[in-house]
């Protein structure tokens, strides 16, 4: 799936229950997710909340560090590449 087709299926209801799956591993009937399952509901999750959540409430988001003296961190924005081992 491409990212439009991503945006256009996920719902904020399916969201919450991918997101919960994976929290779980667990489908709400009980089911274990699959690796493959678990690596696509990721997917949707991630692509779902950089087109609407903010910054802060992403993924893997953690807040930069306070500098010396209390001062404001520096305005930086470092990307993270994910690779996969297959």
């Amino acid at each position: 799936m491409n990212k439009d087709e991503i945006l256009s299926a996920v719902t904020p209801t399916i969201y919450s229950q991918f997101k919960t799956a994976i929290e779980i591993g667990k489908w709400p009937d009980g089911r274990v997710l699959t690796s493959e399952q678990k690596e696509t509901c990721m997917q949707a999750i991630i692509t779902y909340e950089h087109a609407y959540l903010p910054k802060t409430e992403h993924t893997g988001f953690v807040p930069p560090k306070p500098t010396d003296c209390g001062s404001e961190p520096p305005e930086t924005d470092e990307t993270i590449k994910w690779t996969s081992d297959k």
